[in-house]
């Protein structure tokens, strides 16, 4: 069962699009029928499938997280504890728990079976640039 770790260098938040890295990883490794799992080993930012065609979506999609979890330095967020490692953090880790750590693609023939317009983010969820990894993993049918 192969496995490979991306690995990606994040400058503050984000959408980071790295389907090209995976690709070439299940083209190395996978001939027939799979299941490829990704894992984020991070707990401040997160793994999403989303549009790549048009780059608003990925402004707005921060756009919008940012509205949904501003920083602790909001007063709307003054409830928060968790504060010490900057007005940020906190709010990274909300972020990532409402999206997802982990996720699973189809493999068919080899080939990763996403949509048209599908390609595969780390969403990155704090200011300062961070080093990332995500973990690839292939099952193939016994």
């Amino acid at each position: 069962m192969p496995h490979h770790i991306v690995k990606l260098n994040t400058h503050g938040q984000g959408l980071y699009e790295f389907t090209h890295d995976v690709k070439q990883f299940v083209e190395e490794h996978a001939s027939s029928d799979a299941l490829l799992t990704l894992f984020v080993r991070h707990t401040s930012c997160s793994l999403l499938v989303q549009e790549n065609a048009d780059s608003e979506v990925q402004s707005d999609m921060k756009a919008f997280f940012a509205r949904l979890v501003p920083p602790t330095s909001d007063p709307s967020m003054s409830y928060l504890r968790h504060t010490y490692e900057g007005p940020d953090d906190m709010p990274a880790h909300i972020k990532a728990a409402l999206t997802q750590t982990s996720i699973g693609i189809p493999v068919i023939s080899g080939q990763m079976v996403l949509g048209t317009w599908q390609g595969i983010y780390l969403f990155e969820h704090r200011d300062r640039p961070h080093n990332r990894q995500v973990v690839l993993h292939l099952t193939s049918e016994a």
